[in-house]
């Protein structure tokens, strides 16, 4: 600490980042009012981020603000600055023929609102909420219907998952795989040999054989996947009128660059802009094998003045609970995450 109170301003800065250790924060946690690969609740989240010193943390649930006041109230009690969120998916018109960033459907494509303040939204952007939530559910719901014709054995009840696995109903393609997971080991005297015959393969660890159920029965190509149709999303347009009335921030979803989509990111982000758009999110621990793509994102998005809130979304197991700053292909760029970080916590 002999540089703290230096006359070199450069080395009293150097010396307060050492004392301080890595910056840590997530940006980006899903929790059980759509899917944590942990079971983590907004509160869970809110002390996680106490407890681990971190700079920040963001709640993004898929589809609806269910756990934002739950989220919010517990960062106020923990002392910890937050941000939360919505993200959805929606349909891209300009971008019709091309994949963006939801592998194999073309003009459909991951995005956030940012910086809710409340789970309540005003008046004339309730309708909106109430049909994102009813087309969410629809679209499980059809899901399970279809699955059950091929596993009858275990069928499921979709109200009745809703019931067990979430708070408030908000169903996701990963409770249903756990809950045909658990059904089997209910139901079946031989779990491993029923997925052999049903899927092909059987892992003994629970969160690899959902990944395998819901890879071989929900992705393209299984029986519960059905082609995404525009019509049964928002138009990025109306997303984000959504976001506006409710005081939030439009914010792009960028998976990895690999995508026709993608592939230009300053293209991508100016029609992004065009929309409304005030930031950008991403995922950078699944970015660490495409890192020239992820430097020429990340280099657009600061050209053009757009936060970058960077997370690890933490909706499936194993995901990490965050990201690894000092992973040099990270480390060059900590100084924007911070940055956008720090523009949308309070």
């Amino acid at each position: 600490m002999n540089n703290i109170d230096c006359f070199d301003a450069a080395a009293r800065r150097e010396t307060l980042e050492n004392a301080l250790g890595p910056v840590v924060f997530n940006m980006h946690c899903h929790s059980i009012f759509s899917y944590n690969g942990y079971g983590y609740s907004p509160t869970h989240l809110a002390l996680l981020a106490k407890t681990s010193g971190w700079r920040a943390v963001g709640l993004v649930d898929f589809d609806v603000l269910d756990g934002v006041d739950e989220f919010q109230a517990a960062c106020r009690r923990a002392g910890v600055r937050c941000t939360a969120g919505l993200e959805t998916r929606v349909f891209i018109p300009e971008l019709a023929d091309k994949e963006i960033n939801s592998p194999g459907e073309p003009g459909i494509a991951y995005h956030l609102g940012m910086g809710f303040s409340s789970g309540r939204v005003p008046d004339a952007a309730r309708p909106f909420a109430e049909e994102l939530r009813r087309k969410a559910a629809a679209r499980t719901r059809t899901l399970v219907e279809k699955v059950n014709t091929v596993l009858p054995e275990i069928a499921l009840d979709f109200d009745a998952v809703a019931k067990e696995f979430t708070p408030a109903g908000n169903v996701t393609e990963r409770h249903v795989c756990c809950a045909y997971r658990m059904q089997a080991e209910k139901k079946i005297s031989d779990p491993a040999g029923y997925w052999q015959e049903k899927i092909g393969a059987y892992e003994s660890d629970p969160a690899r054989l959902e990944a395998k159920i819901r890879s071989k029965l929900m992705k393209r190509g299984g029986v519960g996947y059905v082609q995404p149709d525009p019509k049964n999303f928002p138009l990025l347009e109306e997303l984000n009128r959504f976001i506006r009335q409710c005081g939030a921030v439009s914010t792009m979803a960028w998976l990895n660059g690999k995508s026709a989509g993608e592939a230009n990111p300053g293209a991508l982000l100016d029609l992004h802009r065009k929309y409304g758009c005030g930031a950008v999110t991403l995922i950078p621990d699944r970015n660490l094998q495409t890192v020239p793509e992820l430097d020429a994102f990340v280099a657009a998005a600061a050209a053009r003045n757009l936060p970058l809130l960077a997370g690890t979304e933490m909706n499936a197991p194993g995901q990490k609970l965050a990201d690894d700053f000092t992973v040099p292909a990270l480390a060059k760029h900590l100084a924007a995450f911070a940055s956008g970080a720090d523009a949308f916590a309070r």
